[in-house]
């Protein structure tokens, strides 16, 4: 029951805070039946997003599901990601989806995890590392394209993800620099009870030294210190997971995302 519970605030947290971020890059957000659709025409792909709104979906909800959800995605003009919470999912449900989602003309393209935690850490640092909070359109720019690297994008593409944002200037952004060059970055977002994590980054020739879990720790920090809230929610790749895992997150549904080749 605790991993459906904490499966269900990991989707609710993605519409509330992710809807929050795509309508910050001028996105439209949108529901249809339990199709919810957060789409912002972005280069950046993860500000294309739909999800499935419902819990508990049986195998025949899902088809409906998942053929709504990709005839909105063939109609749109840039590609984006159908993200499934797996533990949403009937048993039955869980069995059919990749064949499901065959049918309807989606493959997978990855897999990761929600993630949720009651965090309380001070602010470390690292040796290496120089933070400094975003708070300028140079910040935005140098932000996105650490991503842009760090997630195989063009630099364009990466630079459009926080381009101009009010929303991100106003949250808790923080950029990691080593000899005066940005390295890495992550983000929270204050939610209603909680810190969402997101965007976090790190130039990939700049990897395994530690610098993501640094940047990740300071965005945290700053965030609990500016609003009281010590639930962490976030969704991550294999790759960060074990990241967030020695923050003091664990792991929930697993997390599938599909695309239209």
């Amino acid at each position: 029951m605790t991993s459906f519970l904490e499966a269900v605030e990991s989707k609710n947290q993605l519409m509330a805070v992710w809807s929050r971020l795509v309508s910050a890059q001028n996105g439209d957000v949108s529901a249809d039946g339990g199709v919810y659709r957060m789409w912002a025409e972005s280069a950046f792909g993860f500000w294309n997003t739909v999800t499935l709104s419902d819990a508990d979906i049986s195998a025949d909800a899902l088809e409906d599901h998942l053929y709504r959800a990709a005839g909105f995605m063939r109609g749109r003009r840039k590609a984006g990601y159908l993200w499934i919470f797996e533990d949403l999912l009937t048993p039955s449900a869980r069995d059919s989806l990749r064949p499901l989602a065959g049918a309807a003309g989606l493959e997978l393209a990855f897999s990761g995890h929600g993630m949720a935690g009651e965090i309380d850490i001070p602010d470390t640092g690292h040796p290496d590392l120089e933070f400094r909070r975003v708070e300028s359109e140079e910040d935005l720019l140098a932000y996105g394209e650490i991503n842009g690297r760090a997630y195989g994008m063009s630099l364009d593409a990466g630079r459009q993800a926080v381009a101009g944002s009010r929303l991100w200037l106003d949250s808790h952004a923080y950029i990691g620099y080593r000899d005066g060059q940005p390295v890495t970055c992550a983000t929270t977002v204050a939610g209603p009870d909680s810190l969402f994590l997101a965007l976090v980054a790190t130039r990939p020739d700049q990897g395994r030294r530690g610098y993501g879990e640094a940047v990740t720790r300071k965005a945290i920090y700053e965030g609990m210190k500016q609003t009281g809230h010590h639930r962490v929610v976030l969704h991550a790749t294999e790759a960060g997971r074990p990241v967030y895992e020695r923050i003091g997150c664990t792991i929930n549904s697993p997390i599938h995302f599909f695309y239209l080749p």
